[in-house]
């Protein structure tokens, strides 16, 4: 630690991680069990990328969100597991005043960016089903490319603010966070500075994202459910819903725990529980993405029957 202009204080250069737990045993078991969701996440989401890309069959815009969609799963897992399994093996896991600024900022960029990618998704889905006849001119290429535009742009604009709030806090220790990475809250916790703004600010923000996305969804569903239950064909409800039941699956799970953690009050649960959820959001949920994808979607599913029959792969 380096000291202050005032002599008083001391200045934090680095932070202590304290992980999940301090168990022996079970930081063992924890470290076999996410390096095996973490090794599931990369190959799951590398996977769907490759095969929307190089399947013709799925050069639609559901699938071009998807392949980012798998990107950023993967972009955020990486940000935070690798660091997290390396806690589970040594006795004291640091990280730099700088290098928990930039973890920081990273999940917030991959996490902004999820959250306008599954608005953005349900939006297309929104005119596939309720304006047919203007899907392909709605969500064309150009349109796809925009909405993607505003996904990235967005993420980089909340890191960038987030970013900013952690390099105006002041730290004087202590230094050790009550978590398995630098996330916003207990780092605010340790801060020695005025937080009124700096802790504020990105919570607004965070909570407006949240906001924005659930509203373009709610609104994109509710109409699908008033179309739906407007058709005379049982068969073509039973399509529109399995387009439909996917995404839904994964913004429940996404929405749920986010909204846990960014909106629901600090004071109604505890720190024990915001890291369970944190493990949920940042490590399960980029694993369960793929499996949601391929097994609940039918076209995926047809696409990889087809593409193992051409190569002579086999179930």
């Amino acid at each position: 630690m380096d000291a202050l202009a005032d002599g008083n204080h001391t200045e934090v250069t680095q932070f202590i991680l304290l992980g999940l737990t301090d168990d022996p045993i079970l930081r063992v078991i924890l470290f076999m069990i996410i390096l095996c969701i973490y090794l599931a996440t990369i190959s799951g989401n590398l996977s769907t990328i490759i095969l929307i890309r190089i399947s013709s069959q799925l050069h639609h815009p559901m699938y071009f969100f998807l392949s980012h969609l798998a990107f950023t799963d993967m972009g955020l897992s990486s940000t935070v597991t690798p660091n997290m399994l390396v806690n589970f093996l040594v006795e004291r896991n640091t990280i730099s005043y700088f290098g928990c600024g930039i973890q920081l900022s990273f999940v917030a960029f991959f996490g902004t960016i999820e959250c306008f990618l599954l608005a953005a998704m349900a939006y297309d889905r929104f005119m596939a089903i309720c304006t047919p006849l203007l899907y392909s001119t709605k969500m064309s290429r150009e349109a796809s490319v925009q909405l993607l535009t505003v996904a990235y742009v967005g993420g980089f604009l909340n890191a960038l603010t987030i970013n900013i709030s952690f390099f105006t806090l002041l730290f004087c220790g202590p230094n050790r966070v009550n978590h398995f990475f630098c996330d916003f809250a207990p780092l605010v916790e340790l801060s020695c500075s005025d937080v009124s703004i700096s802790a504020v600010l990105p919570s607004f923000i965070a909570g407006s994202i949240i906001v924005i996305t659930v509203f373009v969804i709610a609104f994109s569903y509710v109409y699908i459910l008033i179309i739906v239950l407007k058709m005379c064909s049982t068969e073509g409800r039973q399509k529109a819903f399995s387009t439909c039941a996917s995404h839904l699956t994964a913004v429940t799970l996404y929405y749920g725990t986010i909204t846990f953690i960014y909106v629901t009050p600090k004071s109604s649960y505890s720190t024990e529980q915001n890291k369970v959820v944190s493990v949920f959001y940042t490590v399960v949920i980029p694993m369960f993405n793929p499996l949601i994808y391929s097994l609940r979607n039918k076209e995926v599913k047809e696409t990889m029957r087809n593409l193992m029959v051409s190569t002579h792969w086999w179930f």
